[in-house]
């Protein structure tokens, strides 16, 4: 591949640069909505005055740190983490639900065709964590949120009431004791997105208690976070009284509390920090804001959650999933890197590679974690490939150019073994080897090294995306031979997979590996520990790798839904069938996802979206769990959960096909996103063909949606360009910068080689 040719396709690897984590000057905006807020408080920095507005007319009323005519917005948006549809469960019995093949609540939502109804999917089940019992919670701790700085080595857990671990609400506000009183608290961000959690605890007979928990940005323990703390009593929308707290109870006269000037202070230059820590992020515009404000949080997260901003750690606070023993777990660097990626935060994704590389890969390509997964030794390699493509750094890789090539040989070696085996056993040529890095801690893990489809469909898809651009940083000769081996196996699978079809079952049934006996549900059990176990991961994988024909990978994920695989839409955490839970598996699901996308099976989709974000999230404060029940209990976090949504909402918006030239815009946008008549924009979204900019919206009185699009250099051979308007709403013609163009369906299909904007306006009727 000739080097200048590849760079052009790209970003120059100097964009690669640190977001400034502190901007010079505050994120400012207009008054707005702020002008007409009374004031609360005032406050002074490095001489200028600035005041506080604040509406206390309801529990999401704005905050506004005001200076002159401009202000810090910090609006406010509390979610219930109580239950509030009655019956639960779409008035479906929870054994029904639990014991079926069938994803009864899935079926209920997608019943009647169309997009589902995302106030549906989210009366589907209580909400996640809103009806454990501590006392019962063993040895972990009944936290449900948490708070962190980039810098620290730690985060700090806040419980329902709004306590920490250091600090108390209820040493002045009694009433707030325990966890009790906040079963009916409603909970969120401040600012939409910041990692700040926001509570609004109800008082009977009106008002409510309202408590912000943030992290001290400008702290610099290297282990303990340091928090600030305000709780109001509200009544009668006015605040009658207001406590401040920095991290611990006073201790006079050394240790006082804080005053409101110190509390605002902390609040602004925590506001100055974030909006830089993400100013990278690819900007959007989307009708339902909550989407656009998970992804944006998503990311804070990530920061918060690893040390540094970059080490890498599977969970917090509990030490089961926070514990050294996770840190080099494939999964923490593969979600991060593509989610990264995906949203242009280049330098994230760069300090992630080379941290991931420089501790936990060695020279021979070995992780430097327990039970290696084969599957996610193939999703590194074709994320080495995706991140020189996006990015032109040639650099990064080559410099660990011997340990990628030594991934790429580990791949190479099970390949050898499989094909050693006898044509008669049912392994030939499948690469053997732990799909499940929980494999190993079993004392038989050899149960567990089989041919697990995902296996095999990885390594295809790993060696056939580096091969690609191998060229650049090492020899033709090595890349010439991934691409074969690809080549090699990618038939086998197919053929092997094909043989292995069930068609007496309804719908036809694959199982995990070839050979399997009986469905996986029927395996589990049968006996706990089965080959079977963990087959959520091949399935999702298999289906993320994306090298089965359509027809395939369309039975496969009908496969998934019918046979007990799916919970309201997303992928379940697989387990003996049982009377009394259904689980989700919010992280590696998102394979799953994409899968559907790629399938057009855009209401399935978008049920997955909108179900992983009620179900998959806790409310408001949107902690992702890794596996997630539908009984409100509380799941462990984990950070892989948390980079879903980024991943989803930006393949809605534009995502490319793996092979083919070819770029989709808007193949997953709600139709109910076009009825409203707002804009839906992604700019500056990155693409192995550079940066795009693609902004849409339907003007129903017109009759007429347009999209526009531009490509920074150049572009794919087939941007298709898709229109899911309302229901009731035909596309009839479609023109290109003026000129007639091929309208396919609902979507506009535009040769983009050279690069360059396009107007697209679509009549209708």
């Amino acid at each position: 591949m000739d080097r200048r040719r590849f760079l052009a396709g790209g970003t120059a690897a100097a964009a690669i640069a640190p977001a400034a984590a502190a901007a010079a000057m505050p994120p400012l905006g207009p008054l707005g909505a702020a002008a007409s807020l009374p004031v609360t408080e005032r406050f002074t920095v490095d001489g200028a005055g600035w005041e506080v507005r604040e509406d206390w007319s309801n529990r999401d009323g704005m905050l506004a740190l005001v200076r002159g005519d401009v202000a810090v917005l910090l609006p406010k948006r509390t979610e219930a983490m109580h239950a509030t549809a009655t019956p639960p469960w779409l008035g479906l019995s929870l054994k029904a639900i639990a014991m079926a093949d069938a994803d009864l609540l899935a079926d209920a939502l997608l019943a009647g065709g169309g997009d589902p109804d995302p106030e549906r999917v989210r009366d589907a089940a209580p909400p996640s964590g809103s009806e454990f019992e501590a006392d019962k919670l063993g040895a972990r701790l009944g936290w449900t949120s948490f708070v962190g700085t980039r810098q620290a080595g730690d985060t700090m857990p806040v419980f329902p009431n709004g306590r920490t671990r250091g600090y108390r609400p209820e040493h002045v506000f009694p009433a707030l004791e325990g966890d009790a009183g906040a079963k009916t608290r409603f909970e969120g961000l401040l600012g939409g997105w910041l990692p700040a959690v926001h509570k609004a605890i109800p008082i009977a007979g009106g008002g409510w208690y309202d408590l912000i928990v943030f992290a001290d940005v400008d702290a610099d323990d290297p282990l303990l976070v340091q928090t600030w703390h305000r709780t109001v009593r509200v009544v009668g929308g006015r605040a009658v009284a207001t406590h401040y707290g920095h991290s611990y109870a006073p201790f006079p006269p050394r240790r006082q509390n804080p005053d409101a000037a110190a509390f605002y202070t902390a609040l602004l230059r925590f506001a100055i920090v974030w909006q830089g820590e993400l100013a990278d992020l690819a900007p959007t515009a989307l009708p339902d804001s909550a989407l656009t404000d998970m992804v944006a949080h998503a990311f804070a997260k990530e920061l918060v959650v690893r040390p540094g901003g970059t080490y890498p750690k599977y969970g917090v606070v509990d030490r089961d999933y926070v514990g050294p023993e996770y840190d080099g777990f494939q999964d923490i660097f593969t979600s991060s890197v593509y989610a990264n990626l995906e949203w242009g935060r280049f330098a994230q994704a760069k300090a992630v590679f080379d941290q991931y590389f420089d501790r936990f890969v060695g020279e021979n390509g070995m992780v430097d974690m327990r039970g290696p997964e084969v599957p996610q030794f193939g999703l590194t390699l074709s994320l080495v490939a995706r991140y020189l493509r996006y990015t032109g750094d040639i650099a990064t890789v080559a410099r660990v150019r011997g340990k990628v090539a030594a991934t790429a040989q580990i791949l190479a070696e099970l390949h050898d073994q499989a094909l050693a085996l006898p044509a008669t056993d049912r392994g030939h040529g499948l690469l053997h080897g732990w799909s499940e890095s929980d494999a190993c801690l079993h004392p038989d893990p050899s149960l567990w090294w089989k041919p697990y489809w995902n296996n095999s469909a990885w390594a295809v898809r790993g060696w056939r995306d580096l091969a690609r651009v191998w060229p650049v940083i090492g020899t033709r000769a090595e890349a010439d031979g991934w691409a074969a081996r690809a080549d090699r196996l990618e038939p086998h699978l197919i053929a092997r997979i094909r043989q292995s079809v069930r068609r007496d079952l309804t719908p036809p049934y694959l199982g995990p590996l070839p050979g399997a006996e009986g469905t996986w549900r029927q395996a589990l059990a049968t006996r706990k520990r089965n080959e079977q176990g963990w087959s959520h991961r091949v399935y999702a994988e298999l289906l993320q790798a994306d090298v089965l024909p359509p027809d395939l990978a369309a039975l496969v994920a009908d496969c998934v839904r019918g046979h007990g695989g799916t919970c309201i839409g997303v992928t379940a955490n697989f387990a003996p069938a049982n009377a009394d839970h259904r689980d989700q598996l919010g992280f590696i699901s998102y394979g799953h996802a994409r899968a559907l996308l790629r399938l057009d099976q855009i209401e399935e989709y978008l049920l997955f979206l909108h179900s992983h974000r009620f179900h998959s999230h806790s409310r408001g404060s949107w902690v992702a769990g890794e596996v997630s029940g539908i009984t409100g209990d509380l799941p462990l976090f984990c950070i892989p959960a948390q980079l879903t949504i980024p991943l989803l909402v930006r393949w809605l918006l534009a995502i490319e096909d793996d092979d083919a030239d070819r770029l989709d815009l808007g193949r997953g946008i709600p139709r109910d996103w076009f009825a409203g008549g707002r804009e839906i924009a992604l700019r500056q979204a990155p693409t192995r063909w550079g940066r795009v900019d693609y902004a849409t919206r339907f003007a129903a009185a017109a009759r007429q949606a347009t999209a526009t699009l531009a490509f920074a250099a150049r572009g794919p051979k087939e941007a298709r360009v898709r229109f899911r308007l309302p229901a009731d709403t035909k596309p009839v013609s479609a023109t290109v910068d003026g000129r007639p163009a091929r309208l396919a369906g609902d979507a506009v299909i535009i040769d983009a080689r050279g690069g360059g904007r396009f107007e697209v306006v679509v009549r209708t009727r």
